[in-house]
This record gives C-alpha cells, sequence and structure tokens, in this order.
C-alpha cells in the first residue's frame, strides 16, 4: 500500500534572503511503503543561495536560513525506529548533507516530559548519522498524529545550489509486531533553556558551569543519552540534585584548538531495564565549559543531555496543557520562526559523535 499527502509550504519560503524564489513553491509528500515498514518523507523544492562560512557565533545572529515548520499527519500505527536522511537535487544527484544545519521534527500531538511544550521527536546536524534503534524499543506513534518539521539551511559550498530536495526515510514496526516493543521516548534536559526562546548563555574565560534542576512526573529507564554543546564545551553531566552523585555524563570531543568537534553517547541497556530515574525526585543537568580566549564569549555556550526513556507507565505520561503559558510560547516560537532552539539539532535517536558503553 502506498499513500501520499502533499502539503503547500508556507509562503514566507520565499521572503528570505538565503532561499530564492522558487517555483513551484516547496511542498512535503508522505509515502508509505507497508511491505517494508517505512514512512518516506520528502520535500522540497529548495533553492539555496551561497553563503559565508559559518561558526555558532554567526548562526546565532541569523547567518542561515530557518524555513518555517512544514505540517503533515502521521499516517500509520506503531512504533518510529529512526530516521535516514538525504539530500539531492531534482535530477537526483547528490548535495553535501552541511548545508543543512540543522533538522528538527516536531511532534505536535504529545509534549515533551521535563518541559511544557512539544514534543521533538528527532533531529539532525550536520555531524548526525543515520540512525536506528532496535526492534526490541519503539517510540508509540498513531494515525492522526500531527507533526512538523523544518531546517536551518547555510549553504557555504561557494556556490548556487537550486531544486535542493530533503528525504527523511522513517522505519518504524507495524502495529502487530510480535513481540511487542517497549515504548521509548525521547527526553530532553537543557541546563539554560527558555521555552519558547533561547538556551543560550555567556562563556566566562576559564573553567564555568551551567545547571538546571528539575523532576519527573513519572518514572522509568533511561536506556541511552547524549549532548549537543559549543566551542570549548567539556562535558554535560546528570547529577542526582539530592544526593550529588554523578549518574551519566557524556564528554564533547574537541580538535586542538578546542573547537566543537561532537559529544559522545552512552548507551546504558537498550536490551535491560537501563537507568533508573525516580518520579518527582530531583535532578540536575550540568554544562561544563573551559574558555581559554581570556575573554567573555557573548552567547556562545549551550549545553543540554538527551536521551531515550522508557516510561513504567505510558499512561502517566503529562498530556498537553494548552493554557500553560510555556507551552503556549513554544508554539509560537515555532509558529512565528519555523525554528525552535538551534540546540535542539541532536535528539537521542542519533546524538552524533562517538559511542560509549558504560554506566557514567
Amino acid at each position: 500500500m502506498t499513500l501520499t499527502l502533499t502539503l503547500l509550504a508556507a509562503a514566507v519560503m520565499a521572503a528570505t534572503p538565503a532561499v530564492r524564489d522558487s517555483v513551484p513553491a516547496p511542498t512535503i509528500s508522505i509515502t508509505v511503503d507497508s511491505s517494508r515498514h517505512l514512512v518516506v518523507l520528502r520535500s522540497g523544492p529548495y533553492d539555496l543561495m551561497n553563503m559565508p562560512p559559518m561558526d555558532h557565533a554567526t548562526m546565532d545572529m541569523g547567518m542561515s536560513h530557518d524555513t518555517p515548520v512544514q505540517h503533515f499527519i502521521w499516517p500509520v500505527q506503531g512504533w518510529l525506529r529512526g530516521f535516514r536522511v538525504s539530500l539531492a537535487d531534482g535530477h537526483g544527484h547528490p548535495v553535501p548533507k552541511h548545508v543543512m544545519h540543522h533538522m528538527i521534527m516536531v511532534n505536535f500531538s504529545r509534549r515533551q516530559l521535563v518541559y511544557h511544550a512539544s514534543e521533538r521527536l528527532f533531529g539532525a546536524g550536520t555531524e548526525t548519522a543515520d540512525a536506528e534503534i532496535p526492534k526490541t524499543i519503539g517510540i508509540p506513534m498513531g494515525p492522526g498524529m500531527d507533526l512538523g518539521v523544518y531546517v536551518a539551511w547555510h549553504n557555504d559550498t561557494g556556490r548556487d545550489l537550486k531544486d535542493v530536495y530533503l528525504t527523511i526515510t522513517m522505519p518504524y514496526l507495524p502495529a502487530n509486531q510480535n513481540p511487542r516493543p517497549k515504548a521509548a521516548l525521547p527526553i530532553y534536559m537543557d541546563v539554560n533553556l527558555t521555552v519558547g526562546g533561547s538556551n543560550s548563555f555567556d562563556v566566562p574565560p576559564g573553567q564555568s558551569e551551567h545547571s538546571h534542576v528539575f523532576t519527573l512526573p513519572v518514572a522509568g529507564h533511561l536506556l541511552g543519552v547524549g549532548g549537543h554543546m559549543h566551542d570549548y564545551g567539556r562535558e554535560v553531566r546528570l547529577e542526582d540534585a539530592e544526593t550529588g552523585k554523578v549518574i551519566t555524563r557524556v564528554k564533547a570531543e574537541l580538535d586542538d584548538s578546542g573547537h566543537i568537534k561532537g559529544v559522545g553517547r552512552k548507551l546504558f541497556a537498550i536490551r535491560g531495564d537501563g537507568m533508573r530515574l525516580k518520579a518527582n525526585h530531583r535532578y540536575r543537568v550540568v554544562g561544563v565549559y573551559d574558555n581559554p580566549t581570556g575573554e567573555m564569549i557573548k552567547n556562545g555556550g549551550m549545553a543540554h543531555m538527551v536521551g531515550i526513556f522508557v516510561p513504567d507507565d505510558l499512561a502517566m505520561w503529562p498530556g498537553i496543557d494548552p493554557t500553560n503559558p510555556e507551552y503556549q510560547r513554544d508554539l509560537a516560537s515555532l509558529n512565528a520562526r519555523g525554528t525552535a532552539m538551534e540546540a535542539e539539532d541532536h535528539m537521542m535517536m542519533h546524538p552524533g559523535g562517538h559511542s560509549d558503553h558504560g554506566s557514567n
């Protein structure tokens, strides 16, 4: 069975300087391959103007193009297992993946565990590889869920790129899968998040830390974690805020000059129970930086940990409260700018970087 849905992208796309007017306007098509258990999203065409090389500072100053959120309806019952991303021109020729600074998939039909904000189902950045989780776990999905995708483009190839298409292939497990997988959902923990706003912070000279304390509304097990940082970041760690014990940490991978290359990830027990987290218990996420420049780096820092979380009782997962001010700010940010937080480009379904196996 094949199902195709086509949605027109918002007309504001053509008004931004990084993407030229395209004819026809960008669309989304969703195709279901039920024999291979794949949902395939294709979005485009995009005409991308060449831009100067970019670092995190120039990204934050708007030296990129963020598309509006393109909505679509999830078509099948089952469990999402991962994603694969590719870029090509209208003739099918590959386009360098790094022109997509980041892509975020939003699930407007479910909220995040820690924050009153729409679920960020997965994301990919310039260094993110394809991701697929074992059949023993999966993200529960149902037909009719309102999803959306947005992209931050930064074409620094030295030439304009015309008729670029984004393809996201999403493997899933069908509803009749036997044995049934454990329901696993993304968890996002940021050291400096303002929902609907920024999560960047100033990085002073020398060593510094930023942290945030939170509680979970439902207990469960953390199966794996990854993270995201900017230049001169050292690590992101998760602590028990009541005892001070370090639960786990992921370390940044830097080049010789301190520039970020990636952040490690850890898989605890994909087939086992993973790391136990309690409901209504205080936890702390901490980001560590070491800035050798001798100067304050304005808005130069970001730090978050993302993971795969198996709740003890999925029915206890908090529902969306449309009257909540944080939720309203998040929705307004997505509607207004087509992008929420640049740091969300590394959802755990593949956080990028190298993989470590261990408990902390």
